[in-house]
């Protein structure tokens, strides 16, 4: 065993997102890439860059291509800097839930997460990597700016010379000085699933008819569904399709929406279809809901599961609090007002729910994104999320389309949609955003048609927990009738950039509350493109999806 400082030269890139550094493949693969920002992170987490006594890492990720290599890389360089034990994934596979389940089951030092996401995979796919902190959730900005700031000074890294682990059978082995343990990847996950929510109820709803359809995607939540509902709740076999992790996601865009997840849709939207449908993405932190020939809209969904919380045993003294992200809808904001609890409204990322759940404000939380999650870990979870409407339509015995319908007409409609334009050339988003702010001046008092605007800025955040201040985080626009349209660059993509439309007008008549989304919005629409100028500036007749 051979411990090796290797010189390399300081990182050349530009600042990681919210949801770590994601890359293509190829990049992750050029001399010295990986280890560099690896090296960076040890250097930042471990004071005076030594690991203390005892520490143990989580680790995995969520099984594209070049999981398993990382995995390796990471695991010699852990024995290199000190690192006591690492927890691993059977396979070199972890859900970004269950990995941060499993970093607060064992109070672990922190975790180190291989995921881009619901980004394309395979070998001339997406790569990414993220830092967890002990809360289970991802480091905050004050990390990952020295992270960065690291990476950027780095002369050199540490690893140790030795064979790769074997990672596809569990139990332990050691590494130099360190204890590799390679863990079943679902256990943890699925005995705290059992925890929240009434196996039971769910097991006589299944036993007594009701059939549902789950996809995976060929992603990382297969093994997670197959055990939980198959096995545990009793679904038949073959309800989890497309069941099996594949480094490609088979070819697939493993983004659960109604663009992405086609087979899914067909099947809910057929002459044959199951009571409810479900999809997960890449690394299982996303989820879409379907009932029979009906979509539930992801800011719809947080308000049913919040309206409905006190049904799901871990969860039968109420909430806390509840917080979504900025452009998601005020549907939960009209759930908080009934139950008099407060509502957070925060940039998009998940370390800003994981501030406010660390303080004990809220309970449950959602982004828009299709990410749903609550204080049962530190990350937006697919599967919770399922589970979490699993138990409600256990309880209540109606279908999911009703529960909606009932929602809409006690709680009024938020209507809403998101438009994405992916792909679109960098300087093209940001001259289109920056024309939209530079209306801003002209906008307030100016009538388009039945809509005034009320106001305009973008959206800016003081985190009432730690004082940080966030702010670019969306261009909003304010109707005197409580409607909005918001503009926002996605930083997920690796390609271009995206950006994000979005629109929301409020129905309080249940007789108008049924009108299909897009044509209830068509107006805002309009506007939209009017203000933007986004089909001209795009070049683009459509968005590339519509949620």
């Amino acid at each position: 065993m051979n411990l090796r400082t290797v010189a390399t030269t300081p990182f050349n890139d530009q600042k990681p997102g919210t949801s770590g550094l994601r890359k293509k493949v190829a990049v992750f693969r050029t001399p010295n890439y990986l280890e560099n920002f690896v090296q960076a992170v040890f250097d930042t987490i471990f004071d005076d860059a030594t690991a203390p006594p005892g520490s143990t890492l989580v680790l995995g990720g969520d099984g594209r291509y070049y999981n398993r290599e990382a995995i390796q890389i990471i695991l010699r360089m852990a024995a290199a800097n000190g690192v006591a034990k690492v927890l691993v994934g059977q396979g070199g596979i972890l859900s970004t839930p269950a990995a941060s389940c499993v970093i607060r089951k064992y109070r672990t030092f922190g975790g180190i997460i291989l995921s881009a996401s619901h980004n394309p995979g395979g070998p001339d796919g997406d790569f990414g990597i993220k830092y967890n902190t002990a809360n289970g959730g991802p480091a905050p900005e004050k990390i990952t700016d020295a992270i960065f700031a690291c990476s950027r000074a780095l002369t050199s890294y540490r690893i140790v010379d030795a064979p790769d682990v074997a990672l596809d059978r569990v139990g332990s082995c050691t590494l130099g000085d360190m204890t590799v343990e390679v863990i079943d990847p679902v256990a943890d996950y699925a005995e705290l699933m059992e925890s929240l929510f009434d196996f039971a109820a769910i097991r006589a709803l299944i036993a007594g008819g009701f059939r549902l359809c789950f996809d995976a995607m060929h992603a990382v939540t297969g093994p997670y569904a197959m055990e939980i509902l198959e096995r545990r709740l009793g679904a038949l076999g073959g309800t989890v399709i497309n069941g099996a992790p594949l480094p490609d996601f088979g070819g697939g865009h493993p983004d659960p929406n109604l663009t992405y997840a086609d087979e899914l849709v067909a099947i809910m939207y057929g002459d044959s279809a199951p009571d409810f449908g479900a999809a997960s993405d890449g690394d299982g932190d996303r989820n879409m809901i379907l009932g029979r020939r009906f979509f539930v809209n992801p800011s719809d969904s947080l308000a049913v599961i919040a309206a409905n919380a006190t049904l799901a045993p871990g969860y039968a003294k109420g909430v806390a609090g509840i917080a979504r992200s900025m452009p998601t809808s005020a549907a939960a904001d009209r759930v908080a007002d009934k139950l008099g609890v407060l509502c957070y409204e925060t940039p998009t990322g998940w370390k800003f729910f994981g501030n406010l759940m660390d303080a004990g404000r809220v309970t449950l939380c959602g982004e828009e994104s299709f990410g749903t999650g609550s204080s049962h870990v530190r990350e937006k979870d697919g599967l919770w999320a399922v589970l979490f409407w699993l138990n409600i339509l256990a309880r209540r015995r109606l279908s999911v389309e009703e529960i909606v319908h009932r929602h809409w007409a006690e709680f009024g409609r938020n209507v809403y949609s998101r438009h994405d334009y992916e792909a679109l050339p960098s300087d093209v988003a940001a001259g289109l955003m920056a024309h939209v702010k530079e209306c801003f001046g002209e906008l307030p008092g100016q009538r388009f048609g039945n809509y005034r605007v009320k106001f305009c800025d973008d959206f800016s955040y003081t985190d009432p927990i730690d004082g940080s201040l966030s702010t670019g985080q969306g261009l909003r626009i304010g109707f005197e009738d409580g409607s909005r349209i918001v503009f926002r660059l996605s930083g997920t993509g690796t390609e271009g950039a995206t950006l994000r439309l979005y629109l929301e007008a409020f129905e309080a008549d249940p007789a108008r509350q049924k009108v299909d989304a897009q044509v209830a919005l068509a107006p805002l629409i309009a506007i939209a493109d009017d203000i933007s100028e986004l089909r001209q500036r795009s070049g683009r007749e459509r968005p590339t999806v519509i949620t």
